[in-house]
Parts: C-alpha cells; sequence; structure tokens
C-alpha cells in the first residue's frame, strides 16, 4: 500500500514538473514574441530616420519620426486631444451600432432559413458596393456631420459582421443540434445554450476585422463632411502641403487602431476562459 502511495506520489509530481515546464515554455514563447514585434518596430523607425537623415528619402514627403514628434508637441497646444476624441467617438458608436444590429440581423436569418435564402444575394450585393459612392445621398439623408460619418461607418461595418456571425452559426455540428432538439430543446435554447457560445470565435474574428473597418469607415466619412478630426487633419494637411501633420496624424490612427484591437483581444480571452474555448 505504501509503495502505490509512493508510486503515486511520484507521478503526481513528475506531472506537476512536466506541467510547469509547459507553461514555462509557454510565457517565454509570448515573451519572444513581444520582443520580435518590438523589435521590427524599433528598426522601422531607426530605418526611417536613418534614411531621411541621410537624403535618400526626402523628409518633405515622407516625414521622418523627429518631425512627427515635433508635430506632436505642437499639435498639443492646438487642441489635438479634440480632433482625437471627436474621430474615437464616431469610431466606436458605428463601431458599436454596427456589431450589434449586425449581429440580431444574424441572428434573425439563422432563425428563419426562409428570410436567409431571400436575402443572402443581397448581402453578397452589398458587400461588394463600393461605399463611399453612397456619400453624397448619406450627406442628404442625415445631413453633414457626425451622423453622416457614423452612418458611413456603420453601413461599411454591418454586412461584414453580419456574413461573418451568420456563418459562425451555420459552420456548429448540425449533430448537436439534432441532440439539442431530441432532448426538447426549443430554438431559442439552441441559440443561447449551443449557438451563441459555439460561435464565440467566429463572432470575436468579425469584432477583430470590423475595427480595421469601422476605422476606414470613420476616415472616409471625415474626408467627406468633417471640420474636425484626425481625417480632417489629413485633408488639410494634404492640401497646405504639410506631410508632418498628415503622417502624425497617421501614425495617431495606427496607436487608436491598436488600443482598440488590444481591447478586443482582452475580452476575446476573458470570454474564452469562461466559455473554455478553444
Amino acid at each position: 500500500m505504501k509503495k502505490r502511495t509512493r508510486l503515486t506520489h511520484k507521478k503526481e509530481l513528475a506531472h506537476s514538473d512536466s506541467h510547469k515546464k509547459y507553461l514555462l515554455g509557454v510565457k517565454k514563447n509570448k515573451l519572444k514574441i513581444i520582443i520580435w514585434q518590438a523589435a521590427i518596430l524599433v528598426a522601422f523607425i531607426g530605418a526611417w530616420e536613418l534614411l531621411t537623415r541621410t537624403g535618400f528619402v526626402d523628409s518633405f514627403l515622407f516625414s521622418s519620426p523627429t518631425r512627427v514628434l515635433r508635430m506632436m508637441r505642437t499639435l498639443l497646444v492646438q487642441q489635438i486631444f479634440r480632433h482625437i476624441g471627436i474621430t474615437l467617438l464616431e469610431c466606436i458608436l458605428g463601431f458599436a451600432v454596427s456589431t450589434v444590429l449586425g449581429a440580431v440581423i444574424a441572428i434573425v436569418l439563422w432563425w428563419s432559413q426562409r428570410a436567409r435564402k431571400v436575402l443572402e444575394p443581397y448581402l453578397v450585393i452589398l458587400n461588394a458596393l463600393p461605399k463611399v459612392a453612397l456619400g453624397p445621398m448619406i450627406i442628404v439623408w442625415v445631413g453633414i456631420g457626425m451622423s453622416a460619418i457614423i452612418t458611413m461607418t456603420i453601413l461599411i461595418c454591418i454586412v461584414v459582421t453580419i456574413i461573418s456571425v451568420l456563418h459562425g452559426f451555420l459552420a456548429l455540428d448540425s449533430g448537436k443540434i439534432l441532440l439539442m432538439q431530441s432532448m426538447g430543446a426549443s430554438k431559442l435554447q439552441i441559440l443561447i445554450k449551443l449557438i451563441l457560445p459555439g460561435s464565440l470565435p467566429n463572432i470575436m474574428s468579425a469584432l477583430k476585422v470590423n475595427i480595421g473597418l469601422a476605422w476606414v469607415g470613420t476616415i472616409m466619412g471625415e474626408f467627406l463632411v468633417s471640420r474636425a478630426g484626425l481625417g480632417y487633419l489629413i485633408v488639410y494637411g494634404g492640401q497646405v502641403f504639410r506631410m508632418d501633420l498628415v503622417v502624425t496624424s497617421i501614425v495617431i490612427l495606427c496607436v487608436l487602431a491598436g488600443l482598440m484591437y488590444l481591447g478586443v483581444a482582452i475580452v476575446e480571452r476573458k470570454l474564452s476562459k469562461r466559455y473554455k474555448v478553444q
């Protein structure tokens, strides 16, 4: 009996040691990835600065990291946070509305097979339609201002959301659905207990795609009608040939988009742990 206990204890220790080594390896791998990402960014900035200082790249046309920093200091005095706040608000509102509304429409299309078959060709056509072509009509419909920009963002994001989420719903194992139906589950119970949790990876992927599309829609809308915001600064900088202003605004957009992506990734990680999604 004592020998068996000792053997069991040794096996548990070995399993515990191997698990610790595995976790340590995962942490080291994550650290290596972060180091490589930082190294690539530093190398890019360094090469950009070096090329502009040596004259291989015209700093007037492509700016430089040092000129971007000087422009940021200048913009801090010129209410840059006001422009950032306006653009960020427009992007977040368009992103949120398109995500929620697109998910609801996807649920409706999953619920009704007839509606899905009728509307599917129109979704494909709307997805292929260049939304910027609707710009003049949007201005007439909702007027000039933030509402037009948010509408543009919603139109760009919502169709992609519907298609992505609906694809996730339909890709689930039909055997699991039949099993729940055989146990007397209603369609609502199947949706809540199986479809939504099982489609979490597709939903999060749709959110990640929507981040980029939301910024595209926001900046595109600001190009058309805005009098403030980062898109407005880009247009203004291009008109007066201030490339430092254009590049600085683009850098700020990259930082904001990265922060939004990081936020979605954190939410995805927490939901994955909660629902144990692989």
